[in-house]
């Protein structure tokens, strides 16, 4: 019987986790881990993903300053407000939410960010310290897959990694983390030819690509771990990249759209800042947080 990675269940675990952790930082150190959210214009999908973060940071003691500015904003302004935020030391994060309006330049903006406060894990230092397995802050939905590819299994390596996607958000840097864990990585694409015969080689399938129900039962190979980062509309539904119903009749796990990934990106996002925020006052993470919440060997995984 299929295996549902279920990323709500992680994320109560999460909660929790954090919840203690943080009210330790507050006892112990009287410091409230603080993140600035920075939305441009008004997307709805962005909207509603900065509300849910906000309801998250909430709920375990995580101060959230939201800095809302009109599509209309200039690069000028944006750059301004990120170098404030980058020097008010009582700042320990910033995220950016992406899409920004077509006249910003994203990449200039991420670029701005101190790489130290950085929690979405998008500036190019820390894409380097991800590649060069050294510490640093690293994307948060590529570490949610890993943590659900964890759940099915512990140990990866000598397992056959494909990846449809290669964006700088998910799909380069799960590529990057599974390679950490010793899978043998095959990095799919829009230009990818026969790409069934390519997932059916799949011991874990990770696909992000935004298009409703591309992977099909024949695109997969039985027993495999199946992780769907996709988000797409198909008649008024969230749907992801797999067609689920078909999917797990034959894959031995897959993760659900929705309730699989989207938990897991907003609970890493808030271990980042609390990262970030024990990097910034002398705590060592480690002792703070522990083994609790990873369930891969602690002293072994990226953190």
């Amino acid at each position: 019987m299929v295996r549902i990675l279920e990323g709500l269940e992680e994320q109560k675990k999460i909660q929790t986790a954090l919840l203690n952790c943080i009210r330790l930082i507050k006892d112990s150190f009287y410091i409230t881990p603080s993140l600035a959210v920075i939305l441009i214009g008004n997307n709805p999908a962005s909207l509603l993903y900065v509300e849910r973060k906000k309801q998250f940071a909430e709920s375990v003691g995580i101060q959230i300053q939201f800095f809302h500015l009109e599509k209309e904003a200039t690069m000028e302004q944006c750059l301004s407000l990120i170098e404030k935020l980058n020097k008010d030391s009582k700042i320990h994060g910033i995220l950016l939410q992406l899409p920004v309006p077509d006249t910003l330049n994203a990449n200039q903006l991420i670029q701005a960010i101190d790489p130290s406060k950085d929690v979405d894990g998008l500036h190019p230092l820390n894409t380097g310290k991800l590649v060069q397995k050294e510490d640093g802050l690293f994307p948060c939905t590529p570490q949610g897959c890993m943590h659900l590819i964890h759940l099915w299994r512990q140990n990866i390596a000598g397992l056959v990694a494909v990846v449809v996607g290669r964006s700088n958000l998910v799909g380069k840097p799960i590529a990057t983390l599974l390679t950490h864990a010793n899978a043998t990585v095959i990095q799919a694409h829009t230009q990818t030819k026969n790409l069934q015969e390519i997932t059916r080689l799949a011991d874990i399938l990770v696909v992000a690509v935004g298009k409703a129900g591309l992977i099909k039962k024949d695109f997969i190979k039985p027993g495999a771990c199946v992780i769907d980062v996709g988000v797409s509309k198909h008649e008024g539904k969230n749907v992801g990249d797999i067609d689920f119903k078909e999917v797990s009749t034959i894959a031995d796990a897959i993760s659900p759209v929705p309730g699989g990934v989207g938990p897991m990106t907003i609970s890493y996002l808030m271990l980042n800042l609390l990262k970030t925020c024990c990097a910034k006052e002398n705590i060592t993470y480690a002792n703070i947080m522990g083994p609790l919440i990873h369930p891969i060997d602690f002293k072994d995984s990226i953190w």
